[in-house]
């Protein structure tokens, strides 16, 4: 697919991959809009970037304010043609600590933005997409692509609800791939390692050595604007569909 001047929606995009993925898109004249919860930072982007970025301040595991900023999008825009989900949070806690178990709503709260959200956005996306005309001669008429994280497969200690959003994200990916298919709708994701992030950045930089050790090569964290390449390859190719693929250095979490 030819990104000039499509509609792009990119979720969690004011910051991390999402804002890096943004910057990408734009550069190659697609038009983004943003949803996220910090109005602040989305503000920034808007300035930096210029009118070619919209953005609506929105949770997305909230099923009504995802439907009124998705009407809105056609609204003005009039289609969405491609759809990337970056929006998730990750905050440690172990099932069993010193305090007890860990509190279920925690538990619950990871998994409904990360994975519910993920879910309830790329569904609507979708649903606007299939009317869509076909964009290629293949009969495209949309891409969905979602985040989901190495710690889907090797997850460490405290992340348990992080790893079971993420696992969902990547084991959903492929059914829903098969139900989108007839629609000319294609679906996949990225399962980032450990990237430099505004997370990652509030850590001292002896920590940020540690974990660069443990990447295979290149050794060091990755860049959002090498997620960033990996959504725009996914969008031009148009034979990679269904896939987790792995955006790690060749890591393999250790337990802690």
């Amino acid at each position: 697919m030819d990104i000039k001047s499509k509609v792009v929606l990119v979720t969690g995009g004011a910051s991390g991959l999402g804002l890096g993925t943004v910057e990408n898109l734009v550069q190659k004249g697609a038009k983004v809009v943003i949803f996220d919860l910090h109005e602040e930072n989305a503000k920034k982007v808007r300035k930096q970037l210029g009118e070619n970025v919209s953005y609506f301040i929105v949770d997305v595991s909230d099923e009504i304010a995802v439907k009124k900023a998705m009407q809105n999008i056609m609204d003005v825009f009039g289609a969405i043609h491609i759809c990337v989900n970056c929006a998730g949070i990750a905050p440690p806690q172990k099932t069993i600590s010193r305090s007890g178990a860990m509190p279920l709503e925690n538990f619950k709260q990871v998994v409904d933005i990360n994975l519910v959200g993920t879910f309830n956005v790329l569904r609507l996306a979708a649903t606007e997409m299939t009317k869509n005309k076909p964009l290629t001669e293949s009969g495209e008429k949309g891409i969905i692509i979602n985040t989901a994280s190495i710690a889907a497969f090797d997850g460490q200690m405290g992340q348990a609800a992080y790893s079971a959003s993420k696992a969902g994200v990547a084991g959903m990916t492929l059914p829903i791939a098969r139900d989108l298919s007839a629609y000319g709708i294609r679906v996949n994701a990225i399962a980032p390692g450990l990237f430099r992030t505004p997370l990652a950045n509030t850590l001292d930089e002896r920590i940020i050595e540690k974990l660069e050790t443990m990447v295979e090569f290149p050794k060091r964290l990755g860049q959002p604007g090498e997620f960033a390449s990996l959504v725009m390859f996914m969008i031009e190719n148009e034979y990679i569909n269904g896939e987790v693929v792995r955006l790690d250095g060749g890591i393999r979490m250790q337990p802690r």
